[in-house]
């Protein structure tokens, strides 16, 4: 990896299709606009038709020439996942790049629309559906990769709990959830790779975090909400590291990237180690189990 990894070292992207789930605001904007900016036609999978296209009008801005294309999504109904999930097949026969990025953060204790606690449903479950259904368009695509957005909050949760995945048996905590949602996202990521593997597709999954990033300024207390505001690094750069595992030649599957700064709080993308838990595999197999009870969706099994 090259010294400050930025925009400008991302290669040529004509003539490829991405998927950017959550690509309204923060930090899926910013990897939408990179992606588009170096030429990549974007799809923006999105809950707030409105917010999208106000989005696409600011991508557009940036890069003039920028090629995308907005359609409703709800990663906290797996309804909608497989209304779009549907929806895209139809219009495209490949996929180079999905990034699973949309996620509900530290949100207050409730349930998705299919009864799931809400960070689980949104965070983990959403994107495990939406990947395969889309397995199909990723293994036709040659260099096809699996990008997902995990987060430093994984190292701060007491596990993947799924004996008690609504918190009806032990306090809810924000963090907690959000945390255990995004340990998930490592455990299913790492997972899925060796499942590619196994099954010899050419397809690379990969995840990465956008360290300590001012995305949502009202989330936390008071104390965090300042801290966020003084030392949070911009959107812009909390998505180089997802934007280099997407795009950057030389990157293997299984990998996590992440800033490169005191305590992955902020900087330049490099590759970051994780909780020991995320890359455990029997862990991430039987959770990879649960997400197929739950889903109703089953893929790359052996």
């Amino acid at each position: 990896m090259t010294q400050q990894w930025t925009l400008r070292d991302i290669p040529d992207l004509s003539g490829r299709l991405a998927l950017v789930t959550g690509a309204n605001r923060g930090l899926g904007l910013e990897i939408a606009a990179g992606l588009a900016g170096a030429g990549a036609r974007v799809v923006l999978g999105c809950r707030n038709l409105a917010r999208a296209e106000a989005a696409v009008a600011e991508i557009q801005r940036r890069a003039p020439r920028a090629q995308t294309e907005v359609m409703a999504i709800d990663l906290a109904d797996l309804a909608s996942v497989r209304d779009f999930a549907a929806g895209f097949t139809a219009r495209h026969e490949k996929l180079d790049l999905l990034v699973n990025n949309g996620a509900a953060i530290m949100v207050p204790k409730g349930r998705t629309r299919d009864g799931f606690e809400t960070h689980m449903g949104t965070n983990h479950l959403g994107p495990f559906l939406l990947t395969g259904l889309l397995l199909d368009r990723l293994a036709a695509t040659p260099g096809a990769r699996i990008l997902n957005t995990a987060s430093m909050a994984h190292g701060l949760t007491s596990g993947v709990n799924l004996e008690d995945p609504l918190y009806e048996r032990r306090p809810y905590k924000e963090m907690d959830a959000y945390g255990a949602s995004k340990l998930a996202t490592l455990q299913f990521t790492f997972e899925l790779d060796r499942r590619l593997r196994r099954a010899g597709l050419p397809v690379t999954a990969l995840a990465a975090h956008p360290g300590y990033t001012a995305t949502n300024l009202d989330i936390g207390n008071a104390f965090m909400r300042l801290m966020t505001r003084l030392i949070a690094q911009a959107p812009a750069m909390g998505a180089l590291p997802a934007l280099y595992a997407a795009t950057a030649p030389g990157v293997s599957g299984g990998e996590y990237y992440g800033p490169d700064g005191f305590k992955e709080l902020k900087g330049y993308p490099r590759k970051v180690g994780c909780k020991p838990d995320a890359s455990d595999p029997v862990k991430a197999a039987r959770l990879w189990g649960w997400s197929e009870q739950m889903t109703g969706m089953r893929y790359l099994q052996g």
